[in-house]
């Protein structure tokens, strides 16, 4: 099956393998003529950006690049970013790559024009309405994972380096203008990233299921985005050549980045900080955490994972819900603790302080506190 597509939600969605080669008319699309293409610096050297920078020659959009991003990326990256913006006279920016460029890029397009710090931006409250909106510049955002979801959303993640805290910067406007989601730039992903990253859409969608904020149309989609997971997954990770499941995958990991619109929770609360502190993948950490986050979270979504559990194709409801997921962990080589990942002597009481801290606590249906925080980190590190 040739899986291709137009869509408009949630925002304008150019999906199907080979389309990366429509960048110039995305450009056009969101009204850039001299964008500024971000990647991070994994990607900077591969193909698939020397391909984009061709593209956007030949289309008379130049062929500046940015890629001082880290894997977390901090301040300095986005000072430095918009540095380059501003220096270019650039007008748009095409973000390239999993979380960390598209993030970056997201917010460079968002800041170069802002008079406050970002951190006056956390996704607290209705912080965001102190943006100048008119001095955002648009963005054109091109996935190469299959996970983050962050070319669908709103919000960026942003470390500062100097309290190795994680943020979350929010404005409804750094939602990228058109999104080209081609599974063909997916297909080169090393075994662990295709699974961290389809555990990190695995693990939106779970927590945006379980929120218990009031959004039906979120509630829906988070389900369909397990489901395709659940049935995906491992056909990538087993051969990663099957373009018919990356575009799915693909799929999930848009849907998981729609669904959280209703919340996250616990799991992202503790992956953020340990992340931060300790530069795990994020996708990973959170699968290693998600476990202990089902069992605080019990008694408040057991009876809707019941009725959903034959949907996904497991039995026995909730309990059946649970063991898959251990067993879904282990069939990618996940830890089941977080030593696994390579976090050693742990500030256990820095990382409480972070998680409690976190916007994502919000969305998790047991309300977190200091004492099941502690017994969340301590059953995971």
């Amino acid at each position: 099956m040739t899986l291709i597509g137009n869509w408009s939600y949630p925002t304008q969605i150019k999906f199907g393998a080979g389309r990366v080669r429509e960048i110039a008319d995305a450009c056009n699309q969101a009204n850039i003529k001299k964008p500024l293409l971000i990647t991070d610096k994994g990607l900077s050297d591969l193909p698939i950006t020397s391909k984009t920078l061709k593209l956007m020659k030949e289309a008379g959009l130049g062929e500046a690049i940015f890629s001082n991003v880290d894997p977390n990326p901090n301040e300095k990256n986005l000072a430095a970013g918009i540095t380059v913006f501003t220096e270019g006279n650039h007008d748009g920016v095409i973000a390239v790559g999993g979380g960390s460029g598209l993030d970056l890029g997201k917010l460079v397009a968002f800041m170069v024009g802002q008079d406050r710090s970002v951190w006056d931006f956390e996704d607290v409250s209705d912080w965001w309405t102190r943006a100048k909106s008119d001095v955002i510049f648009p963005i054109v955002a091109v996935p190469t994972t299959a996970g983050t979801g962050s070319e669908v959303g709103r919000a960026s993640v942003l470390t500062n380096s100097v309290t190795s805290e994680k943020k979350i910067i929010f404005h409804p406007q750094i939602l990228p203008k058109v999104v080209i989601c081609d599974p063909e730039l997916t297909v080169e992903m090393p075994k662990a990233i295709t699974a961290g990253t389809g555990l990190d859409a695995f693990a939106h969608c779970v927590e945006a299921f379980s929120s218990p904020h009031y959004h039906p149309m979120s509630q829906g989609i988070a389900v369909e985005g397990m489901r395709l997971v659940i049935e995906n997954l491992g056909k990538v990770y087993s051969d990663g050549s099957n373009i018919e499941a990356r575009a799915n995958m693909m799929s999930a990991a848009l849907m998981g980045a729609t669904a959280f619109q209703k919340g996250l929770g616990a799991i992202h609360a503790l992956s953020h900080p340990i992340g931060a502190m300790h530069h795990t993948h994020h996708g990973t950490t959170n699968a290693v955490c998600m476990p202990a986050v089902l069992r605080l979270n019990e008694l408040k979504i057991r009876e809707r994972f019941d009725s959903v559990s034959g949907y996904l194709g497991i039995k026995n409801g909730f309990v059946g819900f649970k063991a898959f997921v251990d067993e879904f962990n282990a069939s990618f080589n996940i830890p089941s603790q977080l030593v696994g990942l390579g976090v050693v002597n742990p500030n256990l009481e820095k990382l409480i302080e972070g998680a409690l801290s976190d916007p994502s606590c919000g969305g998790n249906p047991v309300e977190l506190t200091e004492t099941n925080v502690r017994s969340l980190f301590e059953e995971v590190l």
